[in-house]
């Protein structure tokens, strides 16, 4: 049995448009012309507080108001608006079937990716969410990621984490976790394989069957 960690958006589900609206809708409030969407994508995953200075300026205020601008929208609707990827849901099934412990490591604030796994059909099979509090701190994914192993007191060699971008990849890395990318998120495979993947799924069920050889760890 091992602890499979998860990625959240780009990995279980497709968000861009809820992502993207509430992006579009701070940009709006602060009276600034919002970048393209090609560019718009690359924020799905990273922290806002990292993306926001390199369009608004480095000034804290302005982007903690950025911020707040992003949390109106998102919070009423914006949450909402994402698709599970096909195939995931039975992945998952599969998985919490075999006894695997299943959790969530997002850049995502906790309280809003909490709310999403809660309403995901399958949602219950994850015992715990971990992402950022939304004061700015512990939220880089190798953080989160060493707090999982010590919460379930798992050793790194009895753990994967499971993303679509180079951060997912190199938070696994830093931990000594297998990294598994997936083709149908929001980066790309040179990414994910510059960051050093141990291999890249092109779907949900080659994820399954890369996840297998771990079963042997009982």
């Amino acid at each position: 049995m091992q602890l499979v960690l998860f990625d959240l958006d780009g990995t279980l589900i497709h968000s861009e448009a809820g992502i993207v609206g509430s992006l579009r809708h701070a940009f709006d409030r602060l009276g600034h012309l919002a970048p393209p969407l090609e560019e718009l994508r690359r924020w799905i995953g990273p922290p806002l507080r990292q993306s926001f200075p390199r369009v608004i300026g480095n000034d804290p205020a302005r982007v903690e108001q950025a911020v707040a601008y992003y949390r109106e929208r998102f919070d009423s609707v914006g949450w909402t608006e994402h698709e599970v990827y096909p195939g995931i849901a039975s992945l998952v099934e599969a998985l919490a079937a075999a006894d695997h412990t299943l959790a969530i490591v997002t850049t995502k604030m906790r309280v809003q990716a909490r709310r999403i796994v809660d309403h995901l059909p399958f949602g219950h099979h994850f015992r715990e969410v971990y992402g950022p509090s939304g004061d700015g701190q512990h939220s880089e994914k190798a953080q989160m990621i060493a707090r999982a192993l010590a919460d379930f007191d798992v050793a790194p060699a009895r753990a994967v984490m499971i993303g679509d971008r180079h951060f997912d990849i190199e938070g696994a890395r830093s931990n000594g976790v297998r990294g598994l990318g997936v083709a149908w998120g929001f980066g790309s495979r040179d990414e994910l394989e510059q960051a050093g993947a141990d291999a890249i799924a092109a779907t949900p069920a080659e994820l399954g069957s890369l996840l297998q050889p771990a079963e042997a760890l009982n």
